[in-house]
């Protein structure tokens, strides 16, 4: 989907695409037990965190939203997920890092009927909602995660001051995402004017790139399967398989993926 990002730059034209994308894709990979749709991350040598023989098919999906949640303690914390997708990220650190709450919040209406059929827990919920104006009171939260959906939306810099409106005074921003070389110095713009202080970030290129690999067969087999042929190349953008423009993007520099730990300054 990022050739349609350069493609519709304008910010309302891009928003009107990605509401039919995800929904379209949460139809066309019903019954495929797809509960993630971002990139993946592997170290070198590999992370081998421990999973559950359920969990362990997403291993590097899974080791994505372990390296952006882990940079700070979020157990018996209230969390927000933004663009929380099919919900694989949000039941895995609900089970594994037991915070007090944790809700996912998405604008895909089928996404979010998605997620509370497949992921009934204790603590877990859902909501239907714009990440551009989130439906939660000042303060309601210690923590937002966020996992490659940033670019996405259309106004950057309105999403981190919304975030650092629900955020409790000392609380954490936790993301990862990417941006094309074009983009880097708009980013590093928005991220410098924003509400929130950085706590800590990092270039994971070579990591997404391994988890690509990982991942090309089974979502190769996914876009041959489930996606009319015409959307094929999109698909293989998507998924980020060798070849793609996205992953050569990736390995050659001109596209940055990283993540962040940002902190709300405290009070007074």
């Amino acid at each position: 989907m990022l050739l349609i990002d350069r493609l519709f730059s304008v910010g309302t034209i891009r928003k009107a695409i990605w509401r039919l994308w995800y929904p379209f894709l949460t139809r066309r990979l019903r019954g495929e037990e797809v509960i993630f749709l971002n990139y993946a991350f592997e170290t070198a040598p590999p992370a081998g965190i421990p999973l559950t023989p359920e969990d362990e098919p997403n291993r590097t999906c899974i080791q994505l939203y372990h390296h952006t949640a882990s940079q700070v303690p979020l157990a018996g914390k209230e969390v927000l997920e933004v663009s929380c997708g099919h919900g694989g990220g949000a039941s895995w650190i609900t089970r594994t890092i037991q915070p007090a709450q944790y809700t996912g919040l998405d604008l895909n209406p089928a996404g979010i009927l998605f997620c509370r059929q497949r992921h009934p827990l204790p603590g877990l919920s859902f909501v239907e909602g714009d990440a551009q104006k989130l439906p939660f009171p000042d303060q309601s939260f210690d923590a937002v995660l966020n996992v490659e959906a940033s670019h996405c939306y259309p106004d950057f810099p309105g999403f981190l001051r919304e975030v650092a409106r629900i955020l409790r005074p000392g609380g954490y921003f936790l993301c990862a995402d990417f941006r094309f070389s074009d983009l880097h110095e708009a980013w590093a713009r928005d991220i410098a004017a924003a509400p929130l202080t950085v706590v800590q970030t990092r270039s994971i290129n070579a990591e997404v790139l391994r988890g690509m690999n990982c991942n090309a067969e089974r979502s190769l087999s996914l876009i041959r399967r489930r996606l009319p042929k015409f959307l094929h190349a999109l698909g293989r953008d998507f998924a980020g398989v060798p070849g793609s423009r996205v992953y050569n993007a990736l390995q050659s520099g001109e596209l940055s993926y990283r993540s962040w730990c940002f902190q709300k300054p405290e009070a007074g």
